[in-house]
């Protein structure tokens, strides 16, 4: 069964629009790495003109928010790609392995997975989508301002996508002009890693999900009423399937450690300065709406980590359930104690963690109510 790039298509465009090959066992020169790493040092330069710009308007608290939250962002997305750079080769493993286990895995696991893949391609593209017309609103904005300037015959503003303030002039032609294609270059980078970072790790977890419940299926309707060497057959396959599985899950969440940390972390810092922003315009309903979309499109990025992380916590747990209510009681005492070993393993979840932060919806809601804590604390402190 031909699976083709139908697997992580979406992430996989990205990447090799970024210059990666995708084909873990072809050695990359020098020469080949150093786009990607040139890549890398567009993004980290970008945050000198943010936080130039930020200690240039240090009294004007609004223009510093607004910059920083821009700049955690930026600093984020830099994070997911040095982290893609330095763990490449395990990134593109996981991927050849969950196709290889996808093409192994018989016409009713092929089926079934190939409808979590489909749902994943769905969960993907929702998300490149957002975050494209985000960065695409960033880009445009500045172009209607310049139009419609012109069209109205009113003195013209250039404005960057980004709050930057280069160490040179960027307000008039042609480095004006320059300063816009360098921001625009270094949007397009960070829509195309953020989409394939974390759109791989949704996927992943999808995936692994599917083949959790692939397990459960198999142990709740096997019958074992077969031939003894069948049922060892049956077993063993149970049991090197639940490892692999863990290993792998394992795998993953080891190489998304850092960039878990730091969602999390930044996010939270994120939430504060968009938080202060939302509060202090909302007489501005078109500022008020931006910000609204900026604040929804980073924790889209948290949920994304947060829900691929409840569901393998509750999937591989759930397989001691299926041992449970499996017929277990067919089997002899020797398969009995391999499937008892299987249910113990099971009790003890994955747990996707990076630090003290733990990817969970449980988490994510206490981040959206202390969103919500903090826009009562700043209306109350500015009604005083």
């Amino acid at each position: 069964m031909e699976i083709g790039l139908q697997i992580f298509n979406r992430q996989t465009k990205c990447l090799r629009a970024m210059g990666h090959s995708l084909i873990h066992q072809v050695q990359e020169s020098k020469w080949q790495r150093i786009p990607q790493f040139f890549v890398l040092f567009l993004v980290v330069s970008a945050q000198y003109p943010m936080i130039n710009y930020a200690i240039f308007h240090k009294d004007d608290l609004e223009l510093v928010t607004g910059c920083m939250s821009i700049a955690f962002t930026n600093m984020l997305s830099s994070i997911k790609v040095l982290t893609f750079l330095i763990n490449k080769i395990k990134f593109l493993e996981i991927i050849n392995e969950l196709k290889t286990m996808w093409q192994n895995s018989g016409e009713y696991g092929f089926n079934y997975i190939k409808q979590s893949n489909i749902m994943a391609d769905r969960v993907v593209n929702f998300y490149f989508y957002s975050v494209f017309f985000t960065g695409f609103y960033f880009l445009l904005t500045p172009l209607a301002k310049i139009a419609w300037a012109k069209i109205y015959q009113m003195p013209i503003v250039r404005e960057l996508p980004m709050p930057m303030r280069f160490f040179f002039d960027a307000e008039h032609s042609p480095v004006y002009e320059y300063a816009y294609i360098y921001t625009g270059c270094v949007t397009v980078i960070v829509v195309s890693y953020v989409v394939a970072i974390d759109g791989l790790f949704i996927a992943f977890a999808i995936h692994l999900r599917s083949h959790f419940r692939l397990l459960q299926h198999y142990i709740e309707n096997n019958s074992f009423k077969s031939n003894e060497a069948a049922i060892n057959t049956n077993i063993r396959s149970y049991v090197k399937y639940h490892s692999k599985l863990l290993r792998l899950a394992e795998q993953i969440c080891q190489t998304f450690k850092p960039i878990i940390f730091v969602q999390f972390l930044i996010t939270s810092l994120q939430v504060c300065v968009l938080v202060y922003q939302l509060v202090t315009n909302m007489n501005n309903v078109m500022i008020f709406v931006v910000y609204v979309a900026f604040l929804v499109s980073i924790l889209i990025q948290l949920l994304i980590y947060c829900y691929g992380g409840e569901m393998l916590k509750t999937e591989s747990s759930m397989v001691a359930t299926s041992v449970q209510i499996s017929k277990y009681y067919n089997l002899s005492p020797k398969y009995r104690k391999v499937l008892c070993l299987v249910l113990m393993r099971s009790q003890k979840p994955v747990i996707v963690k990076a630090g003290f932060y733990v990817a969970s919806l449980e988490n994510f809601m206490t981040i959206l109510k202390a969103a919500m804590s903090y826009i009562t604390l700043i209306q109350s402190l500015e009604q005083i």
